[in-house]
């Protein structure tokens, strides 16, 4: 029995076999997406086995489901409209925006925070929207895994709020400057490095 000398075109023809529910044109849309992807991997990673390659992807039938699965949320949540139009598909941002809205959470926090004498502070308002908007946008992207999603949002939102929290409720409120200051660039660099890494691992 021969093998089959192209492994790309035998994992997208096994995505293409698994999704066959998928509607045509957002089962094209799915292969192109995988080829691109697997085109710009090796382009990053040019010493990496074809094999390395296709396996981060994922199995063709975890795909397939998946993509069916979104498929069917899209379908059910959108309003009933007269003529034919195929459904939008979400996480169509940019990857750059949620990274950004989550990393410069913090700085806006510290630019707009007025003392805690202050009747109204906007920082932590700010702080806190631009964060949830973040979380919110990284979780429904199609740039990155479920697990991906969640370590993201582990390591960039809920890690540094229960910190920043903790710290203020131990400190009753009133830690100095210097305490504060070294807390948030704590916090910074943790939503900086989560950011690099969520990035460095995005699909294309």
């Amino acid at each position: 029995m021969k093998t089959s000398a192209d492994p790309i075109r035998d994992y997208l023809s096994a995505v293409e076999r698994e999704a066959s529910a998928l509607p045509a044109d957002r089962r094209q849309e799915l292969l192109a997406d995988l080829a691109e992807h697997i085109e710009v991997t090796r382009a990053e990673r040019p010493d990496a086995a074809i094999g390395e390659v296709l396996a981060a992807l994922g199995d063709p039938r975890t795909i397939a489901a998946t993509a069916l699965a979104e498929t069917g949320n899209e379908a059910a949540g959108a309003p009933a409209r007269s003529g034919a139009g195929a459904p939008a598909r979400r996480g169509k941002v940019h990857p750059l925006v949620p990274l950004l809205m989550l990393t410069l959470s913090m700085p806006f926090t510290m630019i707009f925070s007025i003392g805690p004498d202050a009747a109204f502070d906007p920082g932590p308002v700010f702080g806190f929207l631009f964060r949830v908007t973040g979380a919110v946008l990284l979780c429904t992207s199609v740039h990155w895994t479920a697990v991906q999603k969640t370590t993201g949002v582990l390591l960039a939102v809920i890690v540094p709020t229960t910190a920043i929290v903790t710290w203020n409720v131990i400190s009753g409120w009133a830690a100095g400057e210097v305490q504060a200051l070294l807390g948030n660039l704590g916090s910074l660099a943790l939503m900086v490095g989560t950011a690099v890494w969520l990035w460095r691992v995005r699909r294309a």
